[in-house]
């Protein structure tokens, strides 16, 4: 197979494992689902689901987040870890939301990244999945899987977007995001998996006997 065929049979595979993609971060409006999804960073997302209904019965809204003080946010957030960080960000952010968007998440890529706390990856989840604005988010564990399946040879994420972006439609991109995680935590994750075991790995390169070396991002 060349590389556009082993991404369409990676596509239907994907498609008969995971049928239903919900977002794993549990959430009711676009600012909880920004706020979980910076919560994320170096966390389960079991752990983020955990922590936020503990932080909503602090405030609900940018505006009454954004009175509340950091120390507050980080003794409820600590559990995610980084809370200094994340606490500061959370707080910021939210005034700014009030301050220059009316408490409203911005759906742009170019705003959302200028807020705290924010990257690349979690302004594309906010905006595929709150907003349905195509966006390929990848992180570290798409980054290995791509790899692994040679969808890319990029030696950074930034690289593996473009080259995922190009072999699927952008129709696709929001759900192949979940698909591609949801695989990789279940059968291809970086010690269930070295690039020749799991069924995917398997079928599309039987001639693969070793673990397969992967670009550090």
């Amino acid at each position: 197979m060349n590389r556009q065929q082993r991404a369409h049979w990676i596509d239907q595979k994907l498609n008969s494992l995971y049928p239903q993609t919900d977002v794993p971060l549990d959430h009711q409006d676009p600012y909880s689902l920004l706020i979980a999804v910076v919560l994320s960073a170096q966390c389960t997302d079991k752990m983020v689901n955990r922590v936020t209904p503990k932080l909503w019965k602090l405030a609900k809204t940018p505006k009454a987040m954004a009175k509340v003080p950091v120390e507050k946010i980080q003794e409820v957030i600590r559990p995610c870890g980084l809370s200094p960080r994340k606490s500061k960000a959370i707080q910021e952010l939210s005034a700014i939301l009030v301050d220059k968007y009316q408490s409203q998440v911005p759906a742009s890529l170019e705003a959302l990244e200028s807020l705290p706390g924010v990257g690349h990856k979690t302004a594309s989840v906010v905006l595929v999945q709150a907003f349905g604005i195509p966006a390929f988010p990848v992180d570290t564990h798409i980054h290995r899987l791509a790899q692994r399946w040679k969808l890319t040879n990029g030696p950074r994420v930034e690289h593996t977007e473009r080259d995922l972006k190009k072999l699927y439609p952008p129709e696709s991109w929001g759900r192949l995001h979940l698909q591609i995680i949801f695989y990789g935590r279940e059968h291809c994750s970086a010690r269930g998996c070295d690039g020749s075991r799991c069924e995917i790995c398997r079928t599309l390169f039987p001639k693969r006997k070793g673990p397969y070396e992967v670009h550090p991002q």
